[in-house]
C-alpha cells in the first residue's frame, strides 16, 4: 500500500514521525480518535513560522531544572547523526497558568515511576560542563555589560496576538450592544426569513467573506386552535393553565405560549397524584400507597432533566402529567411556563408522518403533558396556604385530602416548516481544517414583544464586529472562528442538530471547540459559566480577569465554574460530539439541588425586568468581552489551553464519594491522573517554547488533547442524560449520572453494565494520553 506524504512535510523525521502518529491512534480506536490519513494537512500549518514573542519567566520556573544531554552535530537531509529537536529543552511556564493546578500538587514528584522521555535526560557531566562555562560567561557578561550596555532596561513589546486581543476587547462597548439589541428587537415581529437574511446581510456587511444560510425541514409542535383545558369533576369547573376560569375571558399574551410542545394529545380522565419532583424515591413512596396506571401526576419541575423524569412516570404506568414550579424554589413559579419534550434535532420525517397516525405523529411521549402555574396547583392540592411564609412550605397533598378527579384536554397540533440557520466563516491563517464554533439563536419561545433572543445575537454580532475591525488591518485567527446563528432552538435545539449531524464527519475531526451565546445575561446575579471540564481552567482564568463583582479594596469571589448539563444549542456538541464547550453567563445559581433545571421552563419575561435587569448594558459588555477573549485563545493559542489533568482530577472526584466505586475503578482513574500530569508536564510544556514549537508536532499534540473527551462518549443513555458522561446533574453531589441511575433504577441497566461503561471510558482516555506519551517518547528514537 503507498503512503501518501503530506504536503509541506520537510525531511525524513517529519514523515516517519507522522506515520507513527498514525499508527499509535489507529491503535487506539477508530470511534474515539479520526485517523490523519482522512484530513488534509495544509502546507501552512507544517511550515508556519511562529512569531511569538519569548514567554517571561514567572514565579514557580525556579522549581524545575534544566535539561540537557550531549550534542552532537545537527545531521544534514542526507546523512546520519542526532536529531536537531535533541538540544536541551528549556523548560517553560505557559503565560496563561496552564500548569497551576500541576504546580499546586504537592505529591507531583513522588506520584511517577515513569521514566523521562530519552530525548530529555539529565546527564551529570553535561550539566556540569554548562555550570562551569556559565561561571565563564558571566564573568565576561559583566565586564562587557559594565561598559557596553546603558542602564536604560530594555522593553519588553506585548506579543501580536496579545496586542490584538486587546484591541477586540476595547473595541467591544455597551453602547454599541444596547444599539444592535434595538435592531434586533425591532425584528421580532418579522418572519424567521426576514430575520435570517437581515442578520447574515449585517455579517457580511462586517467583513465575513463566506456566510451560508442553511435550511432544514423539521415537524415543529405548537398550540391548538383551543387552548388546554383542567375541569375538577368535583365542582365541574373549568380552568385554563395558568388558573383563570374558562368562563372568564382573559386578557394574557401568554396563555397560548403554556403547552408542552410534542406532548401526546386528547384527554385523559383520572385521579391526581402528587409526586413531587418525580425522582425514583417518590415513585417508590407514591406505588407503595396506590395505583398509578393511567393516573395523572402532580410533578414539580427541578432536581433532574425534564425527560428523565418523564420516561420514569411512563415507565410505572403513569396516562398524564401536570407540571408546575414551587415558589419555594422560584419566584416565578406563580407564573404559566412552556416546555419542550424535544430531546434534540428533527423529531420526524415526512416519510414517517406519512404512514402513521394522527397521535403518533405529533407526540414523543404517551404522556399527556401541560404545564401549569402554582396556584391552580393550591387549588388541586387543596392547600391555598402552601408555597409561601418565611421560611416557604414547600407544595404538597396534605395527609388527609381526597384525591381530586380531573379531566385534563391537550390541544397540540404539529405541522413540517423550515428551520433556518446562519453559520459564517472566518478562515484560519495556519490551520484553517480546525474549527472554534460560536452559536447563539434567533428564535425564543415567545413572540413580538416577548421574544428574548436579541440579547445573545447583539453580543455575539459585535464580537463580530470587534474581531472583522483587527482582519481588515491584516490579523487573521491561526484557526478558523465559525460563527452560527441557530434557529428552532427553543422546540429543541432543531437548527444545531440538523446541521450538525449533517456535518458530524467534518465536525468530529475538526470541531476543537464551541462557546456558546444561549442566553447571556439572565439575571442580575453572579457571573458563571458552565464548560466542560477541559475547559475549566480556561473559564476560571478568564472571569478573574473580567470580573465585575470585585469592589475595589474587598475581597474577589473565585469563579463560579462547573459542567453541569445545560439547555441550548450546545448540547449537541457537548453530549453528541464530546467537543469541548464553555458559556458564559449572568444568572443566579440555585441555592439547592431542587432548583436545578428549572431553566427547562419558558417562562415570560416582565416588562419591568428587561428594563431594569441591565438598563446601561454592563453585565452584557462584560460576557461579550470574555466571550470574545476565550474564543480568541481557542483559535489562537499554538497549543490548545485545554488540560488533561483537569479531567482525571474530576474523574477523580465523582468517583470519591460513589458508593458504586470498586478499587479496578479507582486504580484506573489513578492511572489516569498520573499519565495526564506527566503528559501535561513532559510534553505540553515544552510545546508552549516558541524554540521547541514544531508546527508538525504542535499539531499532532493538539489532536491528541481534541480527541480526549470523545473517550467519555457513551452509547444510548437514559432519555434526558447526556451521551458524555463528564457532565453531571448536580454541583452539590457530582457522580457519574449512569451511575446514579443505575443505583437507583435498576430495570435501566444493572449496576455491572454502567460500572463496565465507566471503566471503559476512563481506560480508553488513559490510553489516548498513554499513546501521546508514548508518540512523543519514541520521536527523538525515530532513525534518520
Amino acid at each position: 500500500m503507498a503512503v501518501s506524504v503530506p504536503a509541506g512535510c520537510r525531511g525524513s523525521h517529519c514523515c516517519i514521525t507522522d506515520m507513527a502518529y498514525r499508527k499509535v491512534r489507529a491503535g487506539h480506536g477508530s470511534h474515539r480518535v479520526r485517523d490523519l490519513e482522512n484530513e488534509e494537512l495544509h502546507t501552512a500549518s507544517l511550515e508556519l513560522e511562529w512569531d511569538m514573542e519569548k514567554e517571561l519567566e514567572e514565579p514557580g520556573l525556579d522549581r524545575f531544572q534544566l535539561e540537557c544531554m550531549e550534542h552532537q552535530p545537527v545531521s544534514s537531509s542526507s546523512g546520519g547523526g542526532m536529531d536537531p529537536d535533541l538540544e536541551p529543552i528549556q523548560p517553560s511556564v505557559s503565560p496563561h497558568g496552564r500548569f497551576e493546578r500541576l504546580q499546586e500538587d504537592p505529591n507531583y514528584v513522588s506520584r511517577f515511576s515513569r521514566s523521562v522521555p530519552k530525548g530529555q535526560r539529565r546527564n551529570g557531566t553535561c550539566l556540569a560542563k554548562y555550570l562551569l562555562a556559565g561561571v565563564g560567561v558571566f564573568a565576561l557578561g559583566l565586564l562587557i555589560g559594565r561598559y557596553a550596555f546603558s542602564k536604560e532596561q530594555v522593553k519588553v513589546e506585548p506579543s501580536a496576538d496579545t496586542d490584538v486581543l486587546e484591541k477586540i476587547v476595547q473595541g467591544i462597548t455597551a453602547e454599541k450592544i444596547q444599539a444592535l439589541q434595538r435592531d434586533f428587537d425591532s425584528l421580532s415581529d418579522l418572519t424567521e426569513e426576514s430575520k435570517v437574511r437581515y442578520i447574515a446581510q449585517r455579517w457580511e456587511e462586517l467583513g465575513l467573506k463566506d456566510v451560508q444560510v442553511t435550511n432544514h425541514t423539521a415537524l415543529l409542535s405548537y398550540p391548538g386552535p383551543a387552548l388546554s383545558t383542567i375541569t375538577d369533576l368535583s365542582s365541574n369547573q373549568c380552568y385554563l393553565p395558568s388558573g383563570v376560569r374558562c368562563d372568564q375571558p382573559f386578557t394574557s399574551t401568554t396563555e397560548p405560549f403554556a403547552f408542552a410542545a410534542y406532548s401526546a394529545v386528547g384527554n385523559l380522565v383520572a385521579e391526581v397524584v402528587d409526586i413531587q419532583y418525580g425522582n425514583p424515591g417518590d415513585l417508590r413512596r407514591v406505588q407503595a400507597s396506590a395505583n398509578v396506571t393511567n393516573k395523572i401526576a402532580l410533578l414539580k419541575l427541578g432536581q433532574s432533566p425534564l425527560l428523565y423524569k418523564l420516561s420514569l412516570l411512563a415507565e410505572v404506568g403513569f396516562g398524564g402529567c401536570l407540571l408546575y414550579v414551587d415558589p419555594c424554589d422560584a419566584p416565578f413559579g406563580n407564573k404559566t411556563f412552556g416546555v419542550t419534550l424535544n430531546p434534540g434535532g428533527n423529531p420526524f420525517f415526512r416519510e414517517d408522518a406519512s404512514t402513521a397516525g394522527r397521535d403518533s405523529r405529533h407526540n414523543l411521549t404517551s404522556l399527556l403533558v401541560q404545564p401549569i402555574s402554582a396556584s391552580l396547583v393550591k387549588m388541586l392540592l387543596s392547600a391555598p396556604a402552601m408555597g409561601q411564609g418565611r421560611p416557604c412550605v414547600p407544595m404538597a397533598m396534605p395527609s388527609a385530602s381526597a384525591r381530586k378527579l380531573i379531566n385534563l384536554t391537550i390541544e397540540n397540533q404539529a405541522s413540517f416548516k423550515t428551520v433556518h440557520n446562519v453559520i459564517g466563516y472566518l478562515k484560519g491563517k495556519t490551520n484553517p481544517d480546525r474549527y472554534v464554533l460560536v452559536g447563539s439563536r434567533h428564535g425564543s419561545w415567545y413572540k413580538g414583544a416577548l421574544a428574548d433572543w436579541g440579547k445573545g445575537s447583539a453580543v455575539m454580532t459585535q464580537i463580530i464586529a470587534s474581531i472583522t475591525a483587527q482582519t481588515r488591518a491584516g490579523w487573521q485567527p491561526d484557526r478558523t472562528i465559525v460563527f452560527c446563528s441557530w434557529g428552532g432552538t427553543s422546540l429543541g435545539n432543531i437548527g444545531s442538530f440538523e446541521w450538525g449531524k449533517e456535518n458530524a464527519v467534518v465536525l468530529q475531526s475538526r470541531a476543537v471547540a464551541y462557546v456558546s451565546l444561549h442566553n447571556p445575561v439572565r439575571a442580575s446575579g453572579s457571573l458563571q459559566a458552565i464548560a466542560s471540564p477541559s475547559l475549566q481552567q480556561l473559564a476560571a482564568e478568564t472571569q478573574k480577569r473580567h470580573s465585575m463583582s470585585c469592589s475595589r479594596g474587598g475581597g474577589c469571589p473565585g469563579p463560579n465554574v462547573s459542567s453541569l448539563q445545560t439547555p441550548g444549542d450546545s448540547s449537541f456538541f457537548s453530549s453528541q460530539l464530546a467537543v469541548p464547550t464553555v458559556e458564559f453567563t449572568y444568572s443566579e445559581f440555585p441555592k439547592t439541588e431542587r432548583a436545578f433545571f428549572l431553566t427547562e421552563a419558558f417562562f415570560p419575561p416582565e416588562s419591568l425586568l428587561r428594563e431594569t435587569l441591565d438598563p446601561a448594558f454592563k453585565l452584557h459588555e462584560t460576557i461579550a468581552k470574555i466571550t470574545a477573549e476565550a474564543i480568541l485563545r481557542l483559535a489562537t493559542d499554538p497549543v490548545l489551553p485545554f488540560y488533561p489533568l483537569d479531567i482525571a482530577l474530576d474523574v477523580q472526584n465523582k468517583l470519591k464519594d460513589d458508593p458504586l466505586s470498586r478499587p479496578d475503578l479507582l486504580n484506573v482513574a489513578a492511572s489516569l491522573r498520573d499519565n495526564s500530569a506527566f503528559f501535561q508536564s513532559e510534553v505540553m510544556r515544552p510545546a508552549n517554547d516558541p524554540k521547541e514549537r514544531d508546527p508538525a508536532h504542535v499539531r499532532m499534540l493538539n489532536d491528541v488533547l481534541r480527541d480526549l473527551e470523545k473517550s467519555f462518549l457513551i452509547p444510548n443513555p437514559p432519555l434526558g442524560f447526556y451521551r458524555n458522561i463528564l457532565y453531571c446533574l448536580s454541583r452539590q453531589t457530582p457522580r457519574f449520572s449512569i451511575l446514579k441511575d443505575a443505583l437507583e433504577v435498576p430495570w435501566h441497566s444493572s449496576i455491572n453494565q454502567s460500572l463496565t461503561l465507566v471503566t471503559s471510558a476512563i481506560s480508553s482516555a488513559d490510553k489516548l494520553v498513554e499513546s501521546g506519551l508514548n508518540l512523543f517518547e519514541n520521536e527523538n528514537d525515530i532513525p534518520q
